[in-house]
Protein backbone atom coordinates (compact mmCIF):
# COMPACT_ATOMS: atom_id res chain seq x y z
CA UNK A 1 0.00 0.00 0.00
CA UNK A 2 2.82 2.52 0.92
CA UNK A 3 4.06 2.38 -2.67
CA UNK A 4 1.18 2.77 -4.26
CA UNK A 5 0.78 5.99 -2.48
CA UNK A 6 4.10 7.35 -3.58
CA UNK A 7 3.20 6.38 -7.33
CA UNK A 8 -0.25 8.12 -7.00
CA UNK A 9 1.69 10.89 -4.77
CA UNK A 10 5.11 10.74 -7.49
CA UNK A 11 1.89 10.74 -10.72
CA UNK A 12 0.60 14.01 -9.49
CA UNK A 13 3.10 16.24 -9.00
CA UNK A 14 4.72 14.86 -12.39
CA UNK A 15 1.33 15.96 -13.90
CA UNK A 16 1.48 19.67 -11.72
CA UNK A 17 5.10 20.07 -12.87
CA UNK A 18 3.58 19.35 -16.80
CA UNK A 19 0.80 21.76 -16.34
CA UNK A 20 3.51 24.75 -15.26
CA UNK A 21 5.74 24.21 -18.00
CA UNK A 22 2.76 23.76 -20.78
CA UNK A 23 1.43 27.44 -19.21
CA UNK A 24 5.12 28.71 -19.56
CA UNK A 25 5.35 27.25 -23.00
CA UNK A 26 1.58 28.60 -24.04
CA UNK A 27 2.45 31.99 -22.40
CA UNK A 28 5.75 32.10 -24.63
CA UNK A 29 4.12 31.50 -27.84
CA UNK A 30 1.68 34.42 -27.37
CA UNK A 31 4.20 36.86 -26.63
CA UNK A 32 5.80 35.64 -29.53
CA UNK A 33 2.74 35.67 -32.05
CA UNK A 34 2.26 39.55 -30.61
CA UNK A 35 5.99 40.11 -31.93
CA UNK A 36 5.38 38.57 -35.18
CA UNK A 37 2.25 40.23 -36.09
CA UNK A 38 4.13 44.06 -34.63
CA UNK A 39 6.86 42.74 -37.10
CA UNK A 40 4.76 42.29 -40.22
CA UNK A 41 2.76 45.64 -39.17
CA UNK A 42 5.94 46.86 -39.57
CA UNK A 43 7.43 45.79 -42.48
CA UNK A 44 5.75 46.72 -45.91
CA UNK A 45 2.83 49.26 -46.85
CA UNK A 46 -0.58 48.09 -45.36
CA UNK A 47 -3.49 47.48 -47.80
CA UNK A 48 -4.79 51.02 -48.83
CA UNK A 49 -1.53 52.70 -47.71
CA UNK A 50 0.25 55.29 -50.27
CA UNK A 51 3.43 54.64 -50.97
CA UNK A 52 6.04 57.51 -50.60
CA UNK A 53 7.98 59.23 -52.93
CA UNK A 54 11.03 58.22 -54.39
CA UNK A 55 13.12 58.95 -57.03
CA UNK A 56 16.12 56.55 -58.51
CA UNK A 57 17.39 54.58 -60.88
CA UNK A 58 17.11 51.24 -61.46
CA UNK A 59 20.13 49.10 -62.98
CA UNK A 60 19.94 50.20 -66.50
CA UNK A 61 19.82 53.56 -65.35
CA UNK A 62 16.22 54.46 -66.20
CA UNK A 63 14.47 56.88 -64.17
CA UNK A 64 12.27 55.22 -60.96
CA UNK A 65 9.62 56.57 -59.34
CA UNK A 66 5.55 56.08 -58.67
CA UNK A 67 4.47 57.62 -61.73
CA UNK A 68 7.20 55.25 -63.65
CA UNK A 69 5.17 52.09 -62.00
CA UNK A 70 2.56 50.67 -64.08
CA UNK A 71 -1.32 50.20 -63.66
CA UNK A 72 -0.84 46.97 -61.32
CA UNK A 73 3.58 46.41 -60.43
CA UNK A 74 4.18 43.32 -58.18
CA UNK A 75 6.82 44.35 -55.98
CA UNK A 76 9.53 42.47 -54.75
CA UNK A 77 12.24 43.15 -51.87
CA UNK A 78 14.75 40.71 -51.31
CA UNK A 79 18.42 40.75 -49.96
CA UNK A 80 21.48 38.93 -50.54
CA UNK A 81 21.99 38.05 -47.06
CA UNK A 82 18.59 36.66 -46.31
CA UNK A 83 18.59 32.66 -46.07
CA UNK A 84 14.88 32.93 -47.13
CA UNK A 85 15.41 34.88 -50.08
CA UNK A 86 18.37 32.81 -51.39
CA UNK A 87 15.77 29.86 -50.96
CA UNK A 88 12.88 31.77 -52.91
CA UNK A 89 15.28 33.52 -56.13
CA UNK A 90 14.27 30.89 -58.53
CA UNK A 91 10.81 30.88 -57.62
CA UNK A 92 10.83 34.51 -58.17
CA UNK A 93 12.21 34.30 -60.77
CA UNK A 94 9.65 31.74 -62.14
CA UNK A 95 7.04 34.12 -61.04
CA UNK A 96 8.18 36.97 -62.76
CA UNK A 97 8.01 35.27 -65.91
CA UNK A 98 4.62 34.18 -65.80
CA UNK A 99 3.95 37.99 -64.64
CA UNK A 100 5.61 39.31 -68.17
CA UNK A 101 3.72 36.62 -70.24
CA UNK A 102 0.44 38.18 -68.93
CA UNK A 103 1.38 41.01 -69.10
CA UNK A 104 2.06 42.61 -65.69
CA UNK A 105 4.89 44.39 -64.33
CA UNK A 106 7.33 43.27 -60.96
CA UNK A 107 9.74 45.25 -59.75
CA UNK A 108 12.55 43.52 -57.72
CA UNK A 109 14.70 45.75 -55.09
CA UNK A 110 17.80 43.91 -54.25
CA UNK A 111 18.78 45.61 -50.86
CA UNK A 112 22.39 45.12 -50.33
CA UNK A 113 25.92 46.24 -50.90
CA UNK A 114 26.11 45.85 -54.66
CA UNK A 115 28.80 43.21 -55.53
CA UNK A 116 26.43 41.32 -53.31
CA UNK A 117 23.68 41.93 -54.93
CA UNK A 118 24.83 41.41 -58.38
CA UNK A 119 23.75 37.27 -59.14
CA UNK A 120 20.39 38.44 -57.36
CA UNK A 121 20.10 41.71 -59.99
CA UNK A 122 21.24 39.49 -62.84
CA UNK A 123 18.88 36.64 -62.45
CA UNK A 124 16.04 38.78 -61.98
CA UNK A 125 16.94 41.18 -64.46
CA UNK A 126 15.72 39.44 -67.97
CA UNK A 127 12.31 39.33 -66.87
CA UNK A 128 11.68 42.00 -64.45
CA UNK A 129 12.74 45.70 -63.81
CA UNK A 130 15.78 45.43 -61.35
CA UNK A 131 17.04 48.56 -58.56
CA UNK A 132 19.52 47.77 -56.12
CA UNK A 133 19.79 50.22 -52.86
CA UNK A 134 21.64 49.60 -49.69
CA UNK A 135 19.58 49.51 -46.54
CA UNK A 136 17.15 52.70 -45.79
CA UNK A 137 17.98 53.37 -49.44
CA UNK A 138 14.42 55.38 -51.18
CA UNK A 139 12.55 52.65 -52.48
CA UNK A 140 12.93 50.94 -48.95
CA UNK A 141 11.65 53.78 -46.96
CA UNK A 142 9.00 54.93 -49.73
CA UNK A 143 7.50 51.11 -49.22
CA UNK A 144 8.55 50.80 -45.57
CA UNK A 145 9.74 47.18 -46.19
CA UNK A 146 12.08 46.75 -43.06
CA UNK A 147 12.14 43.18 -43.37
CA UNK A 148 13.26 40.53 -46.45
CA UNK A 149 11.66 39.10 -48.39
CA UNK A 150 8.91 42.06 -48.40
CA UNK A 151 6.27 41.05 -51.44
CA UNK A 152 3.52 43.35 -52.02
CA UNK A 153 0.98 44.57 -55.51
CA UNK A 154 0.49 48.87 -55.75
CA UNK A 155 -1.38 50.23 -58.44
CA UNK A 156 -3.28 53.57 -58.80
CA UNK A 157 -6.32 54.29 -56.69
CA UNK A 158 -9.20 55.79 -58.01
CA UNK A 159 -7.37 59.71 -57.24
CA UNK A 160 -4.21 58.46 -58.82
CA UNK A 161 -2.12 57.83 -55.76
CA UNK A 162 0.10 54.74 -55.94
CA UNK A 163 -1.27 52.17 -52.80
CA UNK A 164 -1.04 48.93 -51.84
CA UNK A 165 -3.97 46.81 -53.11
CA UNK A 166 -5.36 43.49 -52.35
CA UNK A 167 -4.31 40.50 -54.40
CA UNK A 168 -2.24 37.64 -53.44
CA UNK A 169 1.25 37.82 -53.84
CA UNK A 170 1.61 33.86 -53.89
CA UNK A 171 4.60 32.43 -55.46
CA UNK A 172 3.21 28.92 -56.19
CA UNK A 173 4.84 27.09 -58.90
Amino acid sequence: MPFLITAVVFVGLLCAVDLVLTLGVVKRLREHSGLLSAMERASGLGVGETVGGFRTTDVDGAPLSRDTLGAATFVAFISPTCGSCKEKLPELVRYAHRLRDVGEEMLAVVVGDTEESRSFAADLRPVARVAVEGSGGPLGAAFRASSYPTMLWVAPDADGRLVRVARSAALAS
